[in-house]
């Protein structure tokens, strides 16, 4: 049974705002997991037909990419200057005093304001630690959504002062609840949900007639960064020691394809030169144009070292009929369950051996497709959706 909240909204129309984090795009030009997350779980309440119940919005910055997802509205707020160094470091060092981070509350000013004179809603702060402190005086209900551990600077007093108002504290795989919980006081336990990413399966599918090719592609996506492990792939790819294999290498530092190539991207070319095989190396590709590129593999490796929480690589490789061979680590296990093929992290040889058993068995990577696009139409957005809902009605109904 619901009921009204005090001063808040009904429990029958109630806006959802998810905050991006200033300067971050609300568009399939770019890249970013977080307004792919966002975008995904508001076409999932469209699907789910909980629209009206609860309309999307989303705060983003004005000047940001255009054209921007149609699944939410925009509520935009001028820009201002994202801390320096200097600025966070002085942050950090205040933060264990128990005084909080000027320089991150004056770069999350404007979006603050701006959702000050917004109709109260629930508040879905993401990787915005500090926006329930932020907002503890206003008739919204504010709920941390992590993607990353957005808490490993932050002392168990500081996350205690943080977000003892937050109504709940929402992560994207299990394995990022433990990292938080390690963070957080015992008292706030109890208010961390799991709400695992979902796919489209519209977008990202099979492709309608079977590719046909002379050589077996394997493929990379990803920022061109060490936690990621392209390195890994090309080093596996060398002690493989196939000629008949193309390794397609696609990504950049950031989101920005023109850019200067960094140490560790140069670095990846002279480790391309050790392979047989032919290696390609792409930069960053919009969302746009992902779906197609993906139906060119013959397999996808997500070689992550750090525990990436939920990478949304994963469910489009499944959902594109694409064998995955990734890294059992952090959240990858949960999204993949037992249709991809998972190798020990930063271990060359483990991985050279899942590539060997993917590449020399035709069977074998047609079951592994298999398995993988039937788990992924299951884990879709409204799948997604339906775990965010449980949370919202939890929010809404005055739920301890």
């Amino acid at each position: 049974m619901t009921h009204t909240l005090p001063g808040a909204f009904s429990p029958n129309n109630v806006p959802i705002y998810h905050v991006l984090t200033p300067g971050d795009h609300f568009s399939p030009r770019t890249g970013s997991a977080i307004p792919t997350v966002v975008h995904g779980l508001a076409s999932g309440a469209a699907i789910a037909g909980d629209a009206e119940r609860y309309p999307q919005r989303v705060v983003v910055q004005s000047g940001t990419y255009t054209p921007r997802y149609e699944s939410a509205e925009a509520v935009e707020f001028p820009p201002a200057p994202p801390p320096t160094r200097r600025a966070r470091t002085l942050d950090a060092a205040l933060a264990r005093f128990g005084i909080p981070r000027r320089g991150t509350a004056a770069y999350y000013a404007p979006a603050v304001q701006s959702l000050r004179s917004a109709p109260p809603g629930i508040v879905l702060a993401h990787n915005a630690a500090m926006l329930p402190w932020l907002l503890r005086d206003t008739a919204h209900k504010v709920a941390l959504y992590a993607h990353n551990n957005v808490l490993r600077s932050f002392s168990r007093a500081e996350a205690s002062r943080m977000l003892r108002s937050s109504a709940r504290i929402v992560c994207v795989s299990e394995s990022l609840a433990g990292q938080l919980r390690e963070r957080l006081p015992r008292s706030l336990h109890s208010r961390v949900r799991v709400v695992l990413n979902g796919v489209d399966t519209t977008q990202f599918r099979p492709p309608g007639t079977p590719v046909q090719r002379m050589t077996l592609c394997v493929m990379f996506l990803g920022r061109m960064i060490a936690d990621k492990g392209p390195d890994l792939l090309l080093e596996a790819a060398a002690a493989l020691g196939r000629d008949d294999v193309e390794y397609l290498v696609v990504g950049s530092d950031g989101f920005d394809p023109s850019a200067s190539l960094t140490p560790f991207e140069q670095r990846l070319r002279e480790l391309a030169a050790t392979v047989p095989g032919r290696v390609e190396f792409r930069p960053f590709v919009d969302r746009v144009r992902l779906p197609q590129l993906l139906q060119q593999a013959d397999a996808v490796v997500v070689p992550s070292r750090w525990p990436d929480p939920c990478p949304l690589t994963v469910g489009e490789t499944m959902a594109t009929g694409v064998p995955l061979i990734a890294a059992r680590i952090g959240g990858i296990p949960e999204i993949t369950g037992d249709s991809g093929v998972l190798f020990a992290p930063d271990n060359v040889q483990d991985l050279a051996t899942a590539l060997r058993k993917v590449l020399s068995d035709r069977r074998y990577r047609e079951d592994r497709a298999a398995s993988g696009l039937e788990r992924a139409r299951l884990q879709n957005w409204a799948w997604s959706w339906r775990q965010l809902i449980q949370v919202l009605d939890e929010v809404t109904d005055g739920a301890a």
